[in-house]
C-alpha cells in the first residue's frame, strides 16, 4: 500500500501491534490484510454497501443512503428468481418470507424432496429498504444477482445438502433452507468464545448488539461501510472450513457475472448504481471482484426440475430459529428499528403499502406510509432528487473516489453510552410488573424496584454504561419468575411481549395463489374472518342450512390435505354411505396460512390438488392393494368423480394380482368390506372393478395360501385376513364364477408348523365342513392332556380368535376352550401360563376380545349363586333309555302338525328317517321320541 493511502497509518499500526504480540509473519498478514481488504472494497467503482440480515444498524445506514444518492441501479443479493415476488409484498404483513419449492425433482437426489428454499424479510431489514425504494421510486430498477434456488442446491455436496433439509421443530420455514442477506457470525468458533467471554455475554447475537449495532445505529456512511467490510473480512479469513468458503466464493463469482452482464446491456452510469450485498462478500477476494474485472466465469445451466414460488407468513421466532440467533434478537431489532426512524431527526424509512390486505377487503394505510415514498422521490428524475436531498443528509464521496480513514478514529474512540436511559428502564420495569400479574406472578412495586437496580447491576457487571433489553430480561427473570410458572408464559416470554412480541407476518390475498383466495372465497358463506390467526369456531346446520353443504365439502377436503389442527371437526362424520347433519369446527387457516399456500403450489383447487396425489399414491412404485383401495375411498368421500374412482379400482386390482406376499391382506380385507357395504347400501350394481377385485383376490389368496401358512414371515393376522377374504367373499366369488373347489385344495394342501396357524387351518377345515365341534373339542383336549403342549396352548387359543373372522359360528367353541382350560389345569401349571396368554391375546387378538365377552356374557349365569348350579351348555346331559323315553303331546306336537313342511326339514337335518311314525289318530311323536331334550326345551317356553 502506498504511503500515502488513507490506510497507510493504520495498516502501519496493525503490523506494529503483530509484532509486539509476538504473533509472527501470519498475524501481521491477517491484520493488515483486513485494512487491504476494506481498502480495495471502497476504491471499487461500483458502490458496495455491505450489511447485515435484520440488522436495524444496517437499515437505517441503507435508509439513509438511498436518500443521499438515490440511486437509479440497485443489485441486490436475492435469489435471481424470486425477483418477480417482490411486488407482492406490498400485499403482506411483514415478516414474511419469499419461497422456492420442488416436489418434484429431476437432477437432484429423489431423498432430498421436496426441496425448499426460504428469504425472510422483515422491516428492519437493509434489504427490505432498498426493495422499498426501488418499487416506490419512478424510474429505479432491481436487479436480483444472487444464484438460483436451483443453483443453491446445485453448489451444496449431498452431506451438507441433507444436514441443512433437517425439519426445525416449531418454526414456520420447516425444513426450508434459508438464504439471508450478510450472514455475519464468526466460522471460528474459538474466536466467537473468545468474544463471547470477553465481552461478557452469553450469545453471539447480544455480542452483535452491544459492539455492532449500538455503535453503527448513528455512524456516518463512510465510517459504517468500513467497520462492516472489516468485520467481513476478519470472519472471512478466519474461516476454517475450505469447502464452505469455496461455496461463498462461487455465489461472488456468480453475482459478478450478473453484474457484469447486466452492466454491458445498461445505460446508467455505474456511479448511479448500488450493489447490496453481506459484509462478508464485500471483502471478497475472488478474480471476478468489480466492474473492470475480464475474468471469466462459467454459469452451470439449472436442472430441469420445476420450482414453484410464492410467499408464507414468517415470524421472529422462525427467523431465530433458522438462521441460530438468540431467542428474542429479532424482537429487539425491531424495537431498536423503531425508535430509530420515530422522533425528532429521525430517519425516513421507505415502505411498500397496498390498497388491500387480508382477504380482500380494505386495509388501513400503514403509519409513515407518506414517507413509503420520499420527497426526493416526487423530484422529476433521481439525479434532481439527488441534488434536492444531498444537503440535507450529508452525502457521501462517489464510490472509487480516495476516502478517509474513519477506522483509526471508530477503533480508538471509547465506546458510547447506548441501550435504556433511566426513564424507559422504568417504564419497562412498570408494564412488566402490571403484565405479570395479568399472568398469575404475585409481582409487586417492589420487584419493578428489584428489575430496575438489577438491570442497572448486571449492566455495570459486563461493562456497560447502560443496561440493555438482554440485561433487562435477565434481571426479570432473576427477581420475578421463582421456581414455578403460574401460567403458560415464563418471564422471558414476558419480556419478548413487551419488546413487541413474536410478531407472525400474514400474507395478503392478493399475494395468495389461485388455490388460497378460491379457499377464502368458497368458505365467506361461513361469516368468518379466516385469515386471523385465532381460531374460529364454525356451527353448520345442515338440514336448516343447505346452502351451506358445499361450505362443509370443502372442510373435509381441506382436513384430508392440511395438517393437524388446521382444520377441525368437532362435531359430524364423513364416512362411506354417510353425512352429518349438523357439524361443528374449529378453524386456524390464518395459523396454518404456509401450508394453504404450498397446498397451492400442487394446483389451482383443492379437488384437483387431491386427485393429483391420490393418483400419484395409487401409481407410486411401492404402492399395494390397500393403498388403492384407500385411495378409492377417499375419492369416493370427497371427489365424487366415478371415472376416477373406476380408474383406482383397477389399479387396485393389478396390484392385488402383482403381489407375491399377504402383508397387505388385513388392510386390504377391511377396505374391501367396507366398499362392499356402500356400494350394496346404496342399492346400485357392483361396479365392474369391484366384481374383477373379488374374483381377482378370491383366486389370488386361494393360490398363496399353502405358500403363507409355512412362511415364518407371515404372521398369523395375515393368515386369518386371506382366510377371512376368502370365506367372507365366498359367496359373492362363486356367483361371479369362482370354483370353491380351489379353496378346498388349497386348504389341503396347506401344511402350518405354528400353533396360531394351525388353530386356524383348524378352524377353515371346519368352516369346509371337514371337521366338526366334537373333532375339534377332542384335539382340544388332547392339547390340554399332553404336559409337552401345555405350554403352547395360548398360541392355538390365539389361532382359534383369529379364527373368529373367518368362522364366527366358533365364537362359543373359544369360550369353551378358554374354560376348559381354566377349569381342568392345575394351579402350578395354569399361574405361570396366564400372563403368557393375556399377552398373546392382547398383542394378537386385541380387536377380537369384544366378541369373546360378549359371548361369554351370554354363557356364563348373570349372578354367583346361580354359579353354583349352573352347567356348561357344551357339557350335555346323558342320554335316556330308548324304553323310557316318553311320548311327548300338548302345544309341541299341535305345532309340529300345523307346521309339516317345517318338521320335515327340520328333520332332514336332523337325520331323522321317519318323523311321522304313529297313526292317524295318535299324535306325529317320531321326532320328538328321538330327540327328547330339544323337545322339552320347547315344551317348557309354552308352558
Amino acid at each position: 500500500m502506498p504511503a500515502g493511502a488513507p490506510f497507510a497509518a493504520l495498516r502501519g499500526q496493525l503490523r506494529d501491534a503483530a509484532g509486539e504480540f509476538g504473533g509472527g509473519e501470519v498475524t501481521a498478514d491477517i491484520l493488515t490484510g483486513l485494512v487491504d481488504d476494506v481498502d480495495r472494497a471502497l476504491r471499487e467503482r461500483l458502490e458496495i454497501f455491505p450489511v447485515c440480515h435484520h440488522s436495524p444498524a444496517s437499515a437505517v445506514a441503507m435508509a439513509r443512503r438511498l436518500h443521499a444518492k438515490q440511486p437509479r441501479v440497485i443489485y441486490l443479493e436475492l435469489c435471481e428468481d424470486l425477483q418477480p415476488l417482490l411486488g407482492e409484498l406490498a400485499n403482506c404483513t411483514l415478516p414474511v418470507a419469499l419461497q422456492a419449492y420442488a416436489s418434484e425433482l429431476d437432477g437432484f437426489p429423489a431423498e432430498w424432496g421436496p426441496l425448499s428454499v426460504v428469504a425472510p424479510i422483515t422491516e428492519a431489514s437493509a434489504e427490505y429498504q432498498a426493495i422499498s425504494y426501488a418499487l416506490t421510486t419512478p424510474g429505479v430498477e432491481l436487479v436480483c444477482v444472487d444464484h438460483s434456488t436451483d443453483h443453491v442446491f446445485q453448489q451444496k455436496p449431498p452431506e451438507r445438502a441433507t444436514a441443512e433439509l433437517m425439519p426445525e421443530d416449531g418454526a414456520l420455514h420447516g425444513d426450508a433452507v434459508g438464504v439471508q442477506l450478510g450472514d455475519l457470525r464468526p466460522r471460528f468458533a474459538e474466536l466467537e468464545a473468545f468474544l463471547l467471554h470477553h465481552g461478557k455475554v452469553r450469545h453471539w447475537s447480544e455480542w452483535w448488539d452491544q459492539y455492532v449495532e449500538q455503535p453503527l445505529v448513528g455512524a456516518d456512511h463512510a465510517t459504517y461501510r468500513q467497520v462492516m467490510v472489516l468485520i467481513g473480512s476478519l470472519f472471512r479469513r478466519l474461516t476454517p472450513d475450505p469447502a464452505r468458503l469455496s461455496e461463498d466464493e462461487a455465489r461472488e463469482r456468480y453475482m459478478w457475472t450478473r453484474i457484469r452482464d447486466h452492466r454491458a446491456q445498461s445505460t446508467v452510469d455505474v456511479d448511479d448504481c448500488l450493489y447490496v450485498c453481506g459484509a462478508f462478500h464485500a471483502a471478497s477476494r475472488v478474480d471476478q471482484f468489480g466492474v473492470d474485472s475480464t475474468a471469466a466465469y462459467r454459469i452451470v445451466p439449472r436442472t430441469a426440475t420445476s420450482w414453484l414460488y410464492g410467499l408464507i407468513p414468517s415470524s421472529h421466532s422462525a427467523i431465530e430459529a433458522q438462521f441460530g440467533l438468540a431467542p428474542g434478537s429479532v424482537s429487539i431489532a425491531a424495537a431498536i428499528w423503531s425508535r430509530a426512524t420515530s422522533g425528532r431527526g429521525a430517519v425516513r424509512p421507505y415502505r411498500l403499502s397496498s390498497a388491500k390486505s387480508g382477504t380482500g377487503k380494505k386495509a388501513a394505510t400503514p403509519r409513515a406510509a407518506k414517507a413509503a415514498t420520499p420527497r426526493a422521490a416526487k423530484a422529476a428524475t433521481p439525479r434532481a432528487a439527488k441534488a434536492a436531498t444531498s444537503s440535507a443528509t450529508g452525502a457521501a464521496p462517489a464510490s472509487g473516489e480516495p476516502v478517509g480513514d474513519m477506522l483509526s478514529g471508530f477503533l480508538a474512540a471509547p465506546s458510547r453510552p447506548g441501550g435504556l436511559d433511566e426513564d424507559e428502564l422504568r417504564g419497562w420495569c412498570v408494564d412488566l410488573v402490571r403484565l405479570a400479574r395479568r399472568n398469575g406472578y404475585l409481582a409487586s412495586t417492589a420487584d419493578a424496584i428489584a428489575v430496575f437496580e438489577t438491570s442497572v447491576l448486571l449492566a455495570g457487571i459486563r461493562g456497560r454504561h447502560r443496561p440493555t433489553p438482554y440485561d433487562f430480561t435477565d434481571a426479570a427473570v432473576t427477581c420475578i419468575e421463582k421456581d414455578t410458572v403460574p401460567g403458560r408464559r415464563d418471564v422471558a416470554t414476558l419480556c419478548g411481549i413487551l419488546l413487541g412480541g413474536d410478531r407472525i407476518g400474514r400474507v395478503g390475498y392478493d399475494a395468495l395463489p389461485p388455490l388460497a383466495r378460491d379457499v377464502y372465497d368458497r368458505l365467506i358463506p361461513l361469516g368468518l374472518d379466516l385469515a386471523a390467526r385465532t381460531q374460529k369456531r364454525a356451527l353448520l346446520d345442515l338440514a336448516g342450512q343447505p346452502e351451506l353443504r358445499p361450505c362443509s365439502d370443502l372442510l373435509w377436503l381441506l382436513r384430508r390435505l392440511l395438517p393437524d389442527g388446521a382444520v377441525r371437526p368437532i362435531m359430524g362424520e364423513r364416512t362411506l354411505g354417510e353425512s352429518s347433519v349438523q357439524e361443528s369446527w374449529d378453524l386456524a387457516l390464518g395459523r396454518n396460512q404456509r401450508s394453504l399456500i404450498e397446498l397451492g403450489y400442487d394446483g389451482v383447487t383443492v379437488e384437483q390438488v387431491l386427485e393429483q396425489r391420490l393418483r400419484r399414491a395409487a401409481w407410486d412404485p411401492m404402492a399395494t392393494a390397500g393403498t388403492a383401495l384407500a385411495a378409492v375411498e377417499d375419492s369416493i368421500l370427497f371427489l365424487a368423480n366415478r371415472r376416477f374412482t373406476e380408474e383406482l379400482g383397477a389399479r387396485a386390482v393389478g396390484l392385488l394380482a402383482a403381489e407375491r406376499t399377504v402383508a397387505g391382506a388385513p388392510d386390504v380385507l377391511r377396505r374391501i368390506r367396507r366398499l362392499l357395504t356402500y356400494y350394496r347400501g346404496a342399492g346400485s350394481v357392483l361396479p365392474d372393478w369391484v366384481q374383477e377385485f373379488v374374483t381377482a383376490g378370491y383366486a389370488h389368496y386361494c393360490t398363496l395360501l399353502p405358500v403363507a401358512t409355512v412362511d415364518e414371515d407371515t404372521s398369523v393376522r395375515q393368515v386369518a385376513a386371506m382366510l377371512g377374504f376368502l370365506f367372507s367373499m365366498e359367496s359373492l366369488a362363486l356367483s361371479l364364477g369362482c370354483d370353491r373347489a380351489q379353496l378346498e385344495l388349497a386348504v389341503a394342501q396347506s401344511h402350518p408348523e405354528t400353533p396360531a396357524t394351525i388353530a386356524l387351518l383348524w378352524a377353515a377345515r371346519y368352516q369346509l365342513g371337514l371337521l366338526t365341534l366334537a373333532d375339534l373339542r377332542s384335539r382340544c383336549d388332547e392339547l390340554l392332556g399332553n404336559p409337552l403342549t401345555v405350554p403352547s396352548f395360548p398360541a392355538y387359543l390365539s389361532g382359534f380368535v383369529q379364527a373368529l373372522d373367518p368362522a364366527p359360528a366358533l365364537t362359543g367353541f373359544v369360550v369353551e376352550a378358554l374354560s376348559g382350560a381354566f377349569a381342568r389345569l392345575p394351579d402350578e401349571v395354569l399361574l405361570p401360563w396366564l400372563p403368557r396368554l393375556l399377552t398373546t391375546l392382547r398383542a394378537e387378538a386385541a380387536e377380537l376380545m369384544p366378541l369373546l365377552v360378549r359371548e361369554a356374557g351370554r354363557t356364563f349365569p348373570g349372578s354367583l349363586p346361580a354359579l353354583d348350579t349352573w352347567t356348561p351348555p357344551w357339557v350335555g346331559a346323558p342320554p335316556a333309555p330308548e324304553a323310557s323315553v316318553p311320548v311327548v303331546a300338548g302345544p309341541v306336537v299341535d305345532l309340529l302338525a300345523d307346521r309339516p313342511d317345517t318338521c320335515n326339514a327340520v328333520a332332514a337335518l336332523l337325520g331323522s328317517t321317519d318323523p311321522w311314525s304313529g297313526t292317524a289318530s295318535a299324535p306325529p311323536t317320531g321326532l320328538l321320541t328321538e330327540h327328547p331334550a330339544t323337545a322339552a326345551a320347547i315344551a317348557a317356553l309354552f308352558d
